[in-house]
């Protein structure tokens, strides 16, 4: 019913009340025949599921554009390494996600979204709940096979999102929920999607990963290494892709991740507080100008965050063209070796990395500095320890072992 209908009607009952007087003496006294009020209510039909989620997501967006203003990537000082590992799996998603441990206020969450806004727009099929790709029929839903088959397929482009999964998130608002009875009856009707839907193609952040349950960290880490995420209820199996950059974050005094789980996040890097004074007072210098008038701060950085935009796309380019050396990958393995690292899994991050570094360099061939840049990220996590000794990481042991 709209608002000027049930004004009408109020006014009528007002009238039959005998309140439509001024306070005058000049109103009616609610004389009025109730049988000379004729009209017809008007009401909308009602709206379909999908047409209020949109008319939602639409609103969330208008929302974000105009209210949320963000700290620019390019204006976040120090840190370096866990900006370059940010960047790393930007450019190259099957790095295999990064986790960034360290105290509180050292811009973790601030670089996550900041990158965001530096990578470029997305293309998505228009109404798709998983965000596929039109350029990848192969990696289609279900919902897009058959809009494709219905020759209905249309597409839009959006900006990369940041999706945050909560502590508390159970893993059926994670991977999505099966309605077994529904499933039975109506068929993939009744799969709710979760979190990972949301995710794909996006950034998939988890502040306080080491807090959620093992399970739920299992199940993240098994979409994002796979590409697709698997729902199985009752012998009933759904699957939609799954593709996004998980990015991880936690504080290690409040404990840590256990070994499994951290050997299958790719990259990890420790930030902390930077004790040079000049840079901590360029930070404050920078916030209070970014609080002062964000839009201007932003504006004095469009060139940076155009320039980083720019070498991104042009590293994806780059990347299937990147040549490693046979001799390099004997020297990942004796890295690996000497570092006593448990599997093989290191080996082919370093590999990945360094090659993904090479392409941000703008180089077309894998180089020492390279498997250095990419072993600083891969090995410190999964170093064995020895029983009563602490773990240690020697970066000039590993640049003896490369430069040999």
């Amino acid at each position: 019913m709209t608002a000027t209908t049930a004004t009408t009607i109020t006014n009528w009952i007002d009238k039959l009340k005998g309140t439509n007087g001024n306070g005058n003496g000049n109103g009616n006294g609610g004389r009025i025949d109730p049988t000379s009020i004729v009209g017809t209510i008007v009401e909308q039909p009602p709206e379909t599921v999908d047409a209020i989620k949109k008319e939602l997501s639409d609103l969330t967006k208008v929302q974000t554009k105009t209210r949320r203003v963000l700290y620019p990537f390019s204006a976040i000082i120090g840190q370096e390494q866990m900006k370059r590992a940010l960047i790393l799996n930007a450019i190259n998603p099957s790095v295999g996600g990064v986790l960034i441990r360290g105290q509180k206020g050292t811009a973790k969450s601030t670089a996550v979204r900041g990158l965001a806004e530096v990578l470029p727009d997305v293309e998505i099929v228009q109404g798709c709940r998983f965000n596929c790709d039109p350029a990848h029929p192969d990696k289609f839903c279900w919902e897009c096979r058959e809009r494709a088959e219905a020759g209905e397929l249309d597409v839009e482009k959006r900006m990369m999102r940041v999706v945050d999964l909560p502590v508390g998130a159970t893993e059926d608002r994670v991977v999505g929920s099966l309605d077994i009875e529904k499933a039975l009856k109506q068929g993939l009707q009744a799969f709710e999607p979760g979190i990972l839907a949301d995710a794909n193609r996006a950034i998939l952040y988890v502040d306080e990963i080491n807090l959620l349950d093992d399970y739920v960290v299992d199940a993240l880490l098994d979409a994002a290494a796979m590409g697709v995420n698997t729902v199985e209820r009752e012998g009933v199996s759904v699957s939609h892709p799954a593709q996004f950059i998980i990015v991880g974050s936690m504080n290690p005094e409040e404990g840590e991740l256990r070994p499994q789980l951290l050997d299958r996040i790719a990259l990890q890097v420790e930030v902390e507080g930077i004790p040079d004074i000049e840079q901590r007072i360029e930070i404050v210098v920078r916030q209070n100008e970014f609080l002062r008038d964000p839009l201007e701060f932003r504006r004095q950085y469009d060139g940076d965050q155009e320039r980083l935009r720019a070498r991104i796309v042009q590293a994806r380019s780059l990347l299937s063209r990147i040549t490693m050396p046979s001799e390099y990958l004997r020297t990942i393995a004796r890295i690996c070796i000497e570092f006593r690292v448990d599997g093989h899994r290191a080996d082919i991050m370093i590999d990945r990395a360094a090659r993904t570094n090479a392409a941000y360099e703008g180089r077309d061939r894998v180089i020492e500095d390279d498997l250095i840049e990419a072993a600083e990220l891969v090995l410190p996590h999964r170093m064995r320890k020895r029983p009563f000794e602490e773990e240690e990481f020697s970066t000039e042991r590993l640049k003896e072992i490369v430069r040999v």
